[in-house]
């Protein structure tokens, strides 16, 4: 399957029954460079339903959550969360993923767009 965007701006690459999440670059840019840190990480185990939010990007003068696209177990974070908040900016536009999460419904896939689609939606 091929990666598929949601219009929060986060992209689902699928490995088996595993949805690797990261926020697209568009999102990256949007996001600029002054974040701080990330709050509120889930940890593996924990549970997540659809449009739950997966983290909180705090920023110099606002915060930024970023949601589950789909629902499931998590199954792994990205150490980088947890690290370095100046290191965020380059590696959220180099893609780098934040979650693996075992997904418990793949079907919610079906509504999310590809990446024609999604870079019409994110020129409006």
């Amino acid at each position: 399957m091929a990666k598929v965007y949601t219009e929060e701006h986060e992209w689902i690459d699928v490995d088996g029954d595993v949805a690797v999440i990261g926020v697209s670059a568009f999102a990256a840019e949007q996001l600029g460079d002054d974040i701080v840190a990330a709050e509120d990480l889930l940890e593996v185990g924990d549970s997540v339903d659809q449009n739950d939010i997966l983290f909180v990007f705090e920023k110099a003068k606002a915060a930024v959550e970023v949601y589950a696209p789909v629902s499931g177990e998590v199954v792994e974070v990205n150490p980088f969360l947890s690290g370095d908040a100046t290191e965020f900016h380059d590696k959220l536009v180099g893609l780098e993923w934040l979650y693996k999460i075992r997904m418990s419904d793949p079907s919610q896939l079906e509504s999310m767009m590809d990446e024609t689609a999604y870079a019409d939606f994110a020129k409006e």
